[in-house]
């Protein structure tokens, strides 16, 4: 028996009618059209579907869509500002930590979650937000530099 989920997406109110079972992965996707929450491991394992839920990064292919019911979700969709890219992907671009692209919406949104909460991360504290996150084309390296460079671009500091 379907159920209706309410709850907030990218700053727009969203009702839906879904099936229970359906996880909040595919809910963005395949009944909203929000594509550019990536869908790859299934296990929540590669960290590619990461979305921003009431402020904290979580998996969206790990949890149940009714788990959102009456919260507030972010997708890669909701950061640009029309044609201006958010300072965190215009990062991510500058400092060349994105190849295919494919594991890069995960990576962003946890970057997001992790500066809206620390402002000045470290390195470390870089490091513990990004565990799990698995990227084959891009070297770390240049990830931590772009949240680095994010932090900076977010603080008005360039």
């Amino acid at each position: 028996m379907k159920q209706i989920l309410q709850f907030t997406v990218n700053g727009e109110p969203r009702e839906l009618l879904i099936d229970p079972k359906k996880f909040l992965v595919e809910v963005l996707r395949e009944d909203l059209g929000l594509t550019g929450t990536h869908w790859a491991c299934d296990t929540g394992a590669c960290c590619c579907c990461t979305v921003i839920m009431d402020g904290k990064a979580v998996k969206s292919c790990s949890i149940l869509a009714m788990q959102a019911n009456g919260r507030e979700v972010t997708t890669i969709e909701g950061l640009a500002d029309g044609p201006n890219l958010h300072p965190i992907q215009q990062a991510f671009i500058d400092n060349w930590a994105l190849q295919c692209g494919f594991c890069s919406s995960g990576q962003i949104m946890a970057a997001k979650a992790l500066l809206d909460e620390n402002p000045s991360p470290t390195r470390e504290d870089i490091q513990l937000q990004m565990d799990g996150h698995l990227c084959r084309c891009t070297g770390f390296n240049m990830i931590q530099e772009a949240i680095l460079d994010a932090a900076e671009r977010l603080k008005g500091q360039k």
